[in-house]
């Protein structure tokens, strides 16, 4: 896959945190974890902050699910009950993500997810915040359905473990390798975070 070669004065650029609003698309797997609805109600109730265009829903599996379609479906339930508790309407807002994560990092898994974010990214030259709180597929899959998206977007993603961790066995990370794969090798300004536990 070719990508876009972004400067590393472009890139830099584009990790400096802005002062004003941001552009944000949440892709979580709030069924899984209650970390989710946390973050997924903070970020909705800052508009000072943050302006979420959208709420996506992203594969999981683990005793939670009984496949990655089972947890991205309960996660895209999931962010219809935690919207209805916030009394924020839900049309235009959640989508529908992956039912399966990449097999390889050549081919997308198609969803609404990955289009809905391709023409988010593509619709303005303002940067789009991309906040991964889950596997990664949804976010590889709209790159390799646009590679230019790179130059629009900003991933910032919980995917890793402290350094000091005793092993890499990350959930999000060792769940969707080729993904990740994918978003490291191509290029996209990125914050990775690590659980600090």
């Amino acid at each position: 896959m070719n990508f876009p070669k972004l400067s590393d004065t472009f890139r830099l650029e584009r990790l400096s945190l802005p002062e004003d609003q941001l552009r944000v698309v949440i892709d979580t797997d709030t069924f899984n974890e209650v970390d989710d609805q946390f973050a997924v109600a903070h970020a909705l109730l800052s508009p000072e902050r943050m302006k979420v265009e959208a709420l996506y829903a992203a594969p999981y599996f683990n005793q939670r699910s009984t496949s990655p379609k089972d947890g991205m479906e309960k996660s895209y339930q999931e962010l219809h009950t935690l919207l209805g508790r916030l009394g924020k309407p839900s049309e235009g807002l959640v989508y529908a993500g992956s039912t399966a994560y990449l097999e390889n990092t050549k081919t997308p898994q198609e969803s609404d997810v990955a289009k809905d974010l391709v023409k988010r990214a593509m619709s303005s030259k303002e940067p789009l915040y991309v906040m991964a709180i889950g596997a990664i597929t949804n976010i590889a899959s709209a790159i390799l359905l646009e590679p230019e998206i790179i130059e629009r977007i900003v991933v910032v993603w919980l995917g890793g473990h402290a350094l000091h961790w005793p092993h890499t066995k990350e959930f999000n990370l060792k769940q969707d390798l080729h993904a990740s794969q994918l978003i490291l090798n191509s290029g996209v300004p990125s914050y990775l975070f690590r659980v600090w536990a």
